[in-house]
C-alpha cells in the first residue's frame, strides 16, 4: 500500500529563499541557456520547460555543454547512441578525453592562483597555487610510470582528505590507471573488503590523522594492509607534517616517503595526458558493505566529468574563482565530486578531522578565512549545530557565502529554517540526494526555483526521475514510492568490477522494474514540483501493511529538544510489524514514562498513529557507517537475532551490542 501524504499532515512548506532577479540573470544556469543552442527553445527561468526539454532532446542538452565547458580532448561524434535502452546507451561513443586533462585546463592560465586551502583538525594548514599543484602531479604521475604503472593499472590510497590524496588521484587517472580510495578509519579488514577485489599495484598510505582530538596511529594498520594485498609493487606513506615516516615495518620492497616519492620517476617537463574512450574506467567506488562484501561500481572519464560539471555550475551556481568547501573523507563519494570543483574554476577547501572539533566551529574559522562560496555538509551535522543552539552568523558571517548544500540523509524541516535562519542572511540552502552508485544526484538545488522549507528543489537536469508505485505505475504528487530514473544519463556506472556478463549489476538496479533503474529510496514528490526524500527503501517501516518511510518518523523526534539522535526499525512481532525507537539523549536526561509520551505525541501530532512507536527505548550511541549514515538494516538484524554481515563497514561496530537482546523487546 503507497499512503498518500493526506493520511498523515502535510509539511509546512513556506519559501525560505527565492532568487532575485539579479541572480536569474546572472547564474551560471541563465548564461548557458541563452548563450546555447536551448536559448530558442526555453524561456529563461522556466525550470519546467527546461527540464522537460532536456529530457525530450538529451543530446542537444549534453553536446551543448561539452561545448559551452571547451573540454579539452575529441568530442566529435553523435552524443548518444541506442537511447531507448538505458542498459545499451552509450554516450559520446567515438570521444577521446581524460579526465585530470579536463580537470586541471583552466589551472594553467592563472599559475599563481590559490586553488587548494587544507586545514587539519590539529592544526596543519597549507595552500597550494595552480602551478604547485600542476608541479606536483607531474612529478607524482612520473614516479607512477617510474613503478610501471599503465592504463587501466588500479592506484589506491588509504589517506586523510589533504593535498597529497588530490594529487595522486589525479596523477594516476592522469595516465589512463584506475584510482580507488578508503578512509583511514577503516579497519584492516574494512580496507582489504574493498582494495583486495581490485588488486590495485600501488598503494598510499598515513602514518598517522587526527580525529576528535586524539592522534591516531596507522603503522601496525599499515602492515596488514600490505600483507593483505600481494598484488602491491610499492608504497607510500604520507605525513602531514611533512615529517619522515617510518617504513622500517612496511613489507614491500619499494616504498617511500611522499617527498622521496615525487623525486623518484624521471624529470619531465609537461604531463601527457592518456587519451581514453569516454566509459574508460576511472575509479571505482565501494557501496557501504553493511549487508555483504562491498560492491565494486566503476565510474568512467566522461560521465564523472559532465555529470559533476552540471551539477556544480547548473545547480550550485559554481563559477570560476569561487570557493567550494564539502566536509567529506576518501570514502565517500562526495570527495569524488568535490574534486571536479576544479573543473570549473574553483578553489577547493579541504578539511581532515572530526566535523565537531572546536564545538563544530572550526569549520566555520575555515570557511570564514579562505571566503567559502559554496559550504557543504551533512543533515547530521547540521542537526547537530541545531541542538547545541549554535549561531553562525553571529561569529562567523562569511560574507562570501552563497550556497549551502547537505546531504548524507533527509534534512529536517527544522534543519531547513535553522540554515536559512542561523547561517548567512539570504543564503541558498541545497539539500540535495543521489548516490555512490550515480557519483552524483538525482535530486538538489536549482537556481531558479524557490527552496521550500522540508523540500528538495527539484531533479537534476537530464536525469528522468519518477516515484512509482509497487506494481510500477507513476504516483500522483504526495503520494509516496519508489525513486526510478527511466532515461539513460551520462554517470551511470561503468559496471561493476569483475562482472563481466553485468548480472550482479543488473540485479542491482534493473531487476525491480525490467529497463528502469530502482535507486532504492523512498520519496513523494510536493505538489510544488520539489522531492521529499523518506529514507532508503529496503528500511521502510511496514506496520499493518502500511510502508512508512524512517525519515517521516525522524523529523517529529528531532523536535524533541531532549533527544540528541535516534535509529527506528520494524521489528517482527505476532504477524505483523511493530514500530521501536532508540534514542540517544543528552545527558543528564532520563528515559521516563513522561519523556516517552512527549515524544509519541509529538509523531502522533504531526503524522498518523501507525507512525507511533511501540516501543521507545534509550541507547547511549547510535551506530553509523563510515560517512555517517545510521544503519537501520544491521540494528534490525541485531534485534531479531541475527548475524551482521561486514562490521568493519561501521564506523562504531561495538554500538551494536546496545540493541542485542534488550528484554523489553521479547
Amino acid at each position: 500500500m503507497e499512503p498518500t501524504l493526506s493520511m498523515t499532515q502535510s509539511l509546512p512548506h513556506e519559501i525560505l529563499w527565492k532568487p532575485s532577479p539579479q541572480h536569474l540573470e546572472n547564474c551560471v544556469l541563465s548564461r548557458f541557456v541563452g548563450g546555447s543552442a536551448l536559448q530558442k527553445k526555453v524561456r529563461l527561468g522556466d525550470a519546467a520547460s527546461l527540464h522537460q526539454f532536456c529530457l525530450a532532446e538529451p543530446e542537444v542538452f549534453w553536446g551543448e555543454w561539452v561545448k559551452w565547458n571547451q573540454f579539452p580532448g575529441q568530442w566529435s561524434g553523435p552524443v548518444l547512441e541506442n537511447p531507448g535502452a538505458m542498459q545499451e546507451a552509450r554516450w559520446f561513443p567515438q570521444a577521446r578525453l581524460n579526465y585530470a586533462d579536463c580537470v586541471l585546463h583552466k589551472l594553467k592560465q592563472t599559475p599563481s592562483r590559490p586553488v587548494v586551502h587544507f586545514w587539519a583538525e590539529d592544526q596543519v594548514q597549507r595552500t597550494m597555487t595552480c602551478a604547485e599543484l600542476l608541479a606536483e602531479v607531474l612529478r607524482c604521475a612520473s614516479a607512477l610510470q617510474g613503478l610501471g604503472i599503465q592504463k587501466g593499472d588500479r592506484v589506491a590510497a588509504v589517506l586523510p582528505n589533504c593535498p597529497q590524496a588530490l594529487v595522486a588521484m589525479l596523477a594516476t587517472v592522469s595516465l589512463g590507471a584506475v584510482w580507488s580510495s578508503a578512509s583511514p578509519d577503516f579497519g584492516v579488514q574494512g580496507v582489504l573488503d574493498r582494495l583486495a577485489q581490485i588488486e590495485p599495484k600501488v598503494i598510499f598510505l598515513t602514518d598517522f590523522y587526527w580525529y576528535n582530538g586524539k592522534k591516531i596511529a596507522c603503522a601496525e594498520k599499515n602492515q596488514g594492509v600490505v600483507k593483505g594485498l600481494p598484488s602491491l609493487v610499492a608504497g607510500t606513506v604520507v605525513n602531514l607534517r611533512d615529517e619522515a615516516p617510518d617504513l622500517s615495518q612496511l613489507e614491500l620492497s619499494q616504498k617511500f616517503s611522499w617527498t622521496d616519492f615525487l623525486q623518484f620517476g624521471p624529470a619531465q617537463s609537461r604531463l601527457e595526458y592518456c587519451q581514453v574512450e569516454f566509459a574508460h574506467p576511472l575509479m571505482i567506488l565501494f557501496s557501504s558493505g553493511t549487508t555483504g562484501v562491498p560492491k565494486c561500481i566503476v565510474h568512467g572519464h566522461g560521465g564523472t566529468l559532465v555529470q559533476h560539471t552540471k551539477e556544480h555550475q547548473l545547480h550550485c551556481d559554481l563559477q570560476e574563482g569561487d570557493r567550494l568547501f564539502y566536509f567529506t573523507t576518501l570514502g565517500w563519494m562526495m570527495w569524488n565530486w568535490l574534486v571536479t570543483g576544479l573543473a570549473s574554476g574553483a578553489e577547493l577547501l579541504l578539511y581532515d578531522g572530526s566535523p565537531a572539533a572546536a564545538g563544530g566551529e572550526l569549520l566555520f574559522a575555515m570557511a570564514e578565512k579562505h571566503r567559502c562560496t559554496h559550504f557543504g555538509t551533512s543533515a547530521k551535522f547540521i542537526e547537530s549545530l541545531m541542538k547545541q543552539g549554535l549561531v553562525p552568523k553571529t561569529k562567523y558571517p562569511m560574507p562570501d557565502l552563497r550556497m549551502v548544500m547537505s546531504t548524507g540523509s533527509p534534512l529536517s524541516a527544522e534543519g531547513f529554517s535553522y540554515v536559512c535562519q542561523e547561517f548567512k542572511p539570504g543564503v541558498q540552502l541545497a539539500s540535495i540526494s543521489g548516490g555512490t552508485d550515480i557519483v552524483s544526484c538525482f535530486v538538489l538545488g536549482h537556481p531558479w526555483l524557490p527552496v521550500r522549507r522540508g523540500e528538495i528543489q527539484a531533479a537534476g537536469l537530464g536525469m528522468s526521475v519518477e516515484v512509482w508505485s509497487e506494481d510500477g505505475k507513476v504516483q500522483a504528487p504526495l503520494t509516496k514510492g519508489e525513486l526510478v530514473c527511466t532515461q539513460p544519463f551520462p554517470s551511470q556506472p561503468v559496471g561493476f568490477w569483475r562482472d563481466p556478463k553485468r548480472e550482479k549489476f543488473q540485479q542491482a538496479y534493473f531487476s525491480r522494474y525490467p529497463g528502469v533503474w530502482c535507486h532504492g529510496d523512498y520519496l513523494y514528490q510536493t505538489e510544488a514540483g520539489g522531492y521529499v526524500i523518506l529514507g532508503r527503501s529496503d528500511a521502510v517501516l511496514n506496520p499493518g501493511g502500511v510502508r512508512i518511510g524512517t525519515a517521516e518518523i525522524y523529523r517529529q523526534v528531532e523536535k524533541v529538544n531532549e533527544v540528541l539522535e535516534s535509529i527506528v526499525i520494524g521489528q517482527n512481532w505476532h504477524n505483523d510489524v511493530r514500530v521501536v525507537l532508540f534514542v540517544k539523549l543528552r545527558e543528564g536526561i532520563a528515559l521516563d514514562t513522561v519523556l516517552v509520551e512527549k515524544i509519541r505525541h509529538t509523531i502522533r501530532a504531526n503524522t498518523t498513529p501507525r507512525h507511533v512507536p511501540q516501543v521507545i527505548l534509550s541507547v547511549p550511541e547510535i551506530p553509523r557507517t563510515k560517512s555517517g549514515k545510521i544503519v537501520e538494516l544491521a540494528v534490525r538484524q541485531v534485534v531479531h537475532g541475527e548475524v551482521v554481515k561486514n562490521q568493519e563497514a561501521l564506523a562504531n561496530p561495538e554500538a551494536l551490542a546496545y540493541f542485542r537482546d534488550r528484554s523489553e523487546l521479547k
